[in-house]
């Protein structure tokens, strides 16, 4: 049975999933709860669920939401969750701090096209603010703190001539976002798809394209699962990556299936799910692109050594 969660006026996402391509033989498969994020960068894991590729692994997939990625990492430890996704900023500083995690997955990427790109910073249209140059004592709404947004709105406050020192970062979450710019309690606001589309429908303008403009084909986030799952069922990770590989390359070469696979588990209307900007979800990661956010972490403080690619990252 599925259950469903609000997740915004035009949102509602599934808090669990159970199907797949063998429902008759669903008690012999290994139960899997997996810790999502309620954005569009999750859709290769709904759609491989429907596609039969978690149930062809003997796998019985839930999957349950939480508000971003630094909270999923807990209930993977906890063993609440066997997998998560969350973003690389959140895993890169986990690894800093030697929680015993390892990604297993690539999540997905930035389309690398910053007029395009399926997330954005975005003001009010009166607003004052011309560009990121100008966001020096101003306050961003992030969906979580001391992660990926951070990061990148930094970096493109400074690639513009601005001071990102100054600037001031609020959590809420990404349903919470456009009515508090619209109220005038944040000044500006980093969204990701399907809420990117409630900013334009709300008049919002874009100043920058931080994803796009961080690194080339930034990996955005990753699956990842403990380092105690690895040990104990080392089978059941490799089923589990081998499934996911294969709905991340489902995903990337059938566009029209993951808009039509969001109708099934998300109330996203036909219009806006035509008009959502896509994520890439390339099997690999960019691991180019995680040496570079690693990079301006460390310049802003957030992590305080080189992190280590090589016991992080699947490959090493």
């Amino acid at each position: 049975m599925r259950r469903f969660a609000a997740a915004a006026a035009f949102l509602l996402l599934a808090g669990c999933g159970g199907t797949g391509d063998r429902d008759d033989d669903a008690g012999k498969r290994d139960k899997v709860a997996v810790g999502v994020i309620a954005i569009v960068d999750v859709a290769p894991i709904y759609l491989g669920q429907a596609q039969g590729f978690f149930g062809q692994q003997d796998i019985d997939l839930t999957l349950t939401t939480a508000q971003g990625g630094a909270a999923i990492v807990p209930g993977v430890l906890s063993a609440e969750f066997q997998f998560g996704f969350s973003n690389t900023i959140s895993l890169l500083l986990a690894q800093g701090r030697n929680v015993p995690i390892r990604v297993v997955a690539n999540g997905n990427n930035s389309t690398g096209d910053a007029a395009n790109d399926f997330g954005g910073l975005y003001v009010r249209a009166d607003s004052p603010i011309r560009s990121a140059k100008d966001l020096g004592g101003r306050t961003v709404a992030a969906n979580t703190l001391k992660n990926i947004t951070e990061t990148t709105v930094k970096a493109t406050v400074k690639k513009a001539g601005g001071d990102a020192s100054a600037v001031r970062f609020t959590e809420l979450a990404f349903p919470d976002q456009v009515p508090a710019l619209q109220a005038g309690r944040v000044d500006a606001i980093f969204v990701v798809e399907p809420f990117q589309q409630a900013a334009i429908a709300a008049g919002a303008r874009r100043i920058a394209s931080p994803y796009a403009e961080a690194a080339p084909n930034l990996t955005v986030a990753m699956y990842f699962t403990s380092q105690q799952l690895i040990a104990e069922d080392p089978e059941l990770v490799t089923r589990f990556t081998t499934a996911m590989r294969q709905s991340l390359a489902y995903a990337d070469t059938h566009p029209d299936e993951v808009r039509a696979a969001l109708g099934t588990y998300t109330k996203i209307s036909p219009e806006t799910r035509d008009a959502l900007v896509l994520p890439r979800w390339p099997v690999e990661v960019n691991r180019g692109s995680v040496t570079e956010l690693g990079r301006l972490a460390r310049e802003d403080g957030l992590l305080t050594a080189e992190p280590d690619l090589t016991a992080l990252l699947p490959g090493s």
